[in-house]
């Protein structure tokens, strides 16, 4: 297994080269499920971003700044801790209900949802120097890419037609 700094670096390249997408699960967040009686557009319902998931955002944007690598397009899932993570690294997102967290039982991206992600990522793979910022959640990344990474970290994605995702690196920008 690659160290965090090789990682990274491949990372760094992919992002360049562009074609591909990097797919961040949110900050930290602490908690596991959001509460009963969640409501989208209430943040005061849902689970949210810890003072350090904030710094963690931040910290995010600052190491894309430093390497001025700018994303195409910022989308983030319509949770209140996707859109503070994607906000707080790149500024306001484009917000996708497709990158939304499953809810109810069985925990798994709905088969509408993870057909416009991959057909999304087709798109974005075909388009060679640029790339693409996505925010979701841990289940999401898990189902469209059968890998998923801690809070605030990303996976490097790619995808041709009739293909699986691909995960080319992953991206771990915070301690």
């Amino acid at each position: 297994m690659q160290g965090w700094a090789t990682q990274n670096a491949d990372a760094e390249a992919l992002l360049r080269k562009g074609g591909v997408v990097v797919v961040f699960r949110h900050a930290l967040a602490p908690g596991t499920f959001d509460p009963p009686g969640m409501r989208l557009g209430d943040c005061s319902t849902q689970r949210n971003l810890s003072d350090a998931g904030r710094a963690q955002a931040r910290r995010i944007g600052e190491w894309f700044k430093e390497r001025q690598l700018q994303p195409a397009a910022v989308r983030s899932s319509p949770w209140c801790r996707c859109m503070d993570s994607a906000t707080l690294a790149f500024g306001t997102p484009e917000v996708w209900a497709a990158l939304g967290s499953p809810h109810g039982a069985p925990e798994t991206t709905g088969a509408r949802h993870l057909h416009e992600l991959r057909k999304a990522l087709v798109t974005a793979s075909a388009r060679s120097g640029r790339f693409e910022a996505w925010f979701t959640h841990m289940f999401v990344q898990s189902d469209l890419a059968n890998d998923s990474t801690r809070s605030g970290d990303a996976l490097v994605l790619q995808a041709h037609q009739h293909a699986n995702p691909q995960v080319l690196a992953r991206l771990s920008v915070t301690p």
